[in-house]
């Protein structure tokens, strides 16, 4: 990576690069019920913005899917953790008529596997930190989500060199 396109790279996945990206909410996920979240396709990504070593839960809020616990362990968490990014989870939320769909949809799903709930397995690793309630989400619509999604996990790899703290495949 170029000296330049490292310093773009980095500006790009903090929390104030993606407020210049166009990136809305910035949010915690408590606040997801009051706010107006659009009901579109798009992408979101879970940010920390703090600074602070990362401290991590045993066991995890998040709802057992299957029969499975979604909790893993503390040394796994820590070897998974990225150290320096602010963007711990990247999602996409396809576009949709149905409840489930749309960053509105995929985003109160999220938010209930936070609370024991089921229905959003992916990025399970954030309820397992400490610090879960301080995690800002951001949102941006886009009408190819998939290919956002994949784009801007691609542009977190190749800054840090592995997938974002909490996705766990491409």
């Amino acid at each position: 990576l170029s000296t330049t396109a490292a310093i773009l790279s980095t500006m790009t996945l903090t929390l104030q690069g993606l407020k210049l990206r166009g990136f809305g909410g910035f949010v915690p996920f408590s606040d997801l019920p009051i706010t107006e979240v659009p009901r579109g396709g798009g992408i979101y990504a879970v940010v920390r913005a703090s600074g602070a070593a990362p401290v991590f839960l045993a066991t995890s809020t998040a709802g057992w899917r299957k029969q499975r616990d979604p909790a893993v362990s503390v040394e796994e968490l820590a070897a998974k953790w990225v150290d320096g990014a602010e963007v711990v989870y990247i999602g996409k939320a396809d576009a949709g008529a149905a409840g489930g769909h749309g960053l509105r949809g995929r985003l109160a799903q999220y938010a209930r596997h936070g609370l024991g709930g089921t229905s959003h397995h992916g990025g399970r690793y954030i309820w397992q930190l400490t610090d879960n309630a301080n995690l800002l989400i951001a949102w941006k619509t886009s009408a190819h989500p998939r290919d956002a999604e994949k784009a801007l996990i691609a542009e977190f790899e190749a800054i840090h060199g592995v997938l974002p703290f909490a996705n766990l495949k491409h």
